[in-house]
Order: structure tokens, then sequence, then C-alpha cells
């Protein structure tokens, strides 16, 4: 297998921490998004999207979208479990990942793309007032995951999941959204904290 890596853009980056946690290592292609080659002929041959990460099987098939790729690790790596181990576990890790790349990562994203330099050749067009928009939305969800890690260690109960990588991510990439961390969520505080202190996690810079 060959992963195409997107480096420290959040997607690619969620990879990156799921297979460390699993203690997977893959041939890796690094692609420098900053010089868009994620827009190459191989890339786009690949995935014709111009996303990454991109994983490509041994015999030629081509996985997309970071969920996707890191479920076919998860079931050729079952050990240690990010998707949950029982029923009722497994939906709610898909519950809590669902909820956080919907209404946390995406709201993040938004902010950066439409508001950040940067991405004005990226984000065509930027709308500001979206991006303005969607600030108070990704707060707004960590106001809920802190009532939520009041009562456990972890996004989706007592175990750590992909739902946790999810929002590590997330909450990393406000500083690039420009969006302050609110220091009355202690509980957030304090799991980020520890998910960062992870061996899997804390050998890898945010």
């Amino acid at each position: 297998m060959k992963l195409y890596d997107g480096g420290r853009a959040p997607n690619p980056r969620r990879v990156t921490y799921f297979l460390a946690e699993k203690g997977i290592a893959l041939e890796t292609v690094p692609v420098d998004m900053g010089q868009l080659e994620h827009r190459s002929d191989l890339i786009s041959r690949l995935n014709p999207l111009q996303r990454l990460p991109v994983l490509e099987l041994d015999d030629g098939t081509i996985l997309t979208e970071t969920v996707a790729i890191c479920r076919y690790l998860e079931e050729l790596h079952p050990d240690p479990p990010l998707f949950g181990t029982d029923p009722l576990e497994r939906a709610l890790v898909e519950m809590w990942q669902r909820r956080v790349e919907l209404h946390f990562f995406m709201a993040v994203a938004a902010a950066f793309r439409h508001l950040h330099p940067a991405m004005q050749g990226w984000e065509v067009p930027q709308i500001p007032e979206w991006g303005e928009a969607n600030k108070p939305k990704a707060i707004e969800f960590l106001r809920l995951l802190d009532g939520e890690l009041a009562g456990r260690a972890f996004v989706a109960g007592d175990r750590f999941s992909i739902a946790d990588i999810t929002a590590y991510v997330s909450v990393n990439f406000m500083k690039l959204a420009r969006i302050p961390l609110p220091e009355d969520l202690p509980n957030v505080r304090r799991w980020h904290a520890e998910i960062a202190a992870r061996p899997g996690m804390g050998s890898i810079k945010p």
C-alpha cells in the first residue's frame, strides 16, 4: 500500500494520527499542498477531486476520504480498536465522529478557507461573511462537547477513538483559522492536553 500524504493539512493529519495510534507503517509519498502538488496530473488521476489523503492498494484500487481510509485500515488491523468493539460502541463512535466532523471540523474549515489570505487562490470565491458566521458555530459545538467531557474521558465514551482524532485535529486547526479557544472550557482543555500526551499523538507535531 502507498499513502499520498498532504503533511499538516487537517485531513491527511487525521490519517497520520490514526496510523500512529495503530502502530501501522505505510509507504508514504509526500505531496506539497503549499505548492499545489495535489492538483498535479498524478493526484488528479488518482483522485479527480484533487483532495488528500489518497491510499493506493497493492492491486491498484484507490481509496480516498479520510474516514474511509481509516475504516479500511481498521479492518486490516483491528487492534487497538478505534471504531468501537461492539454494536453500541461502534454506533456511538459513528455518532460522535459525524457530530464532530459536521458541526466542528467543517465549521473551522469554513472559517479558514473563507478568511485566511493564503486560501484566496484555493477557495473561489472566498465569502468572508460565511467564514465569520462559522466561528461561533465552532465555539458553540465546543461548549456542548465540554459538557459531555465532564462525565467521560473521551469524545465517544470511555475509549479513545477516531472521534477523538477528528476533534483533536479540529482544535489544533482553530489556530490557523484564527478562532481562539475559550478559557472557560476546562473539560475540553483537560481532554486536549491528555490527547496531546498520548504516545501516538505526541510523537507528531500538530
